[in-house]
C-alpha cells in the first residue's frame, strides 16, 4: 500500500544517480515524493541553490509523481507545512545508517510526529556520492555516470 507524501531532502550538491536510485525508490512507496533541496549556512557548496534545483530536476525527469522545491528552513518544519508521512533518507553501510538513526532521533525529539523511511542503497549507483563528482569535476574529469546525463550541461560548467 502507497502512502501519500514522503520528502527527499538534501543539500544535493550535485544530485547523483544514486540520489536519485533513493528517489525511485521512494516513489514506488509514496503517492507524492517531494525532493527539497535543502541550504545548510553549515556547509559551502560548489554549486548554488538555483543550480542544485535545476540539476535535480533535470535528474528526476520522467518520475511522474516527483517534484523538486527548495527550502532553506528546518527540515522538521518543512515536514508539517508539507503534511509528509516521511522522509526517504538512504544509507549506504553501516556509517550512513547509524548517522541516519541519530538524525533520526534528533528530528522526533524535535517533532514527534517525525517519521524516517531509511532505505538501503541498492544498484550500479549505491556508492555514488556527491563528493566523488565534486573531486572528479576539481580534477577536470568526466562525470558520466555519476550524475544524469540531463544535467550534465548544468554542472560542466564547475569544470
Amino acid at each position: 500500500m502507497k502512502r501519500d507524501l514522503a520528502i527527499v531532502a538534501g543539500s544535493f550538491d550535485p544530485m547523483t544517480l544514486g540520489h536519485r536510485d533513493l528517489i525511485e525508490a521512494a516513489a514506488k512507496r509514496y503517492g507524492q515524493v517531494v525532493v527539497a533541496v535543502m541550504v545548510n549556512d553549515a556547509k559551502q557548496t560548489l554549486f548554488d541553490i538555483e543550480t542544485r534545483v535545476r540539476i535535480a530536476e533535470a535528474t528526476v525527469a520522467g518520475l511522474a509523481n516527483v517534484r523538486v522545491i527548495a527550502d532553506r528552513g528546518m527540515l522538521i518544519d518543512l515536514f508539517d507545512r508539507l503534511g509528509a508521512d516521511a522522509v526517504c533518507k538512504g544509507y549506504r553501510d553501516e556509517t550512513d545508517l547509524a548517522y541516519e538513526r541519530v538524525q533520526d532521533e534528533w528530528n522526533r525529539a524535535h517533532n514527534p510526529r517525525f517519521r524516517t523511511d531509511l532505505i538501503p542503497a541498492s544498484g550500479a549507483h549505491a556508492h555514488v556520492s556527491s563528493t566523488e563528482v565534486r573531486q572528479k569535476l576539481a580534477n577536470g574529469e568526466a562525470v558520466n555516470g555519476l550524475v544524469a546525463e540531463g544535467a550534465i550541461p548544468l554542472i560542466s560548467d564547475k569544470k
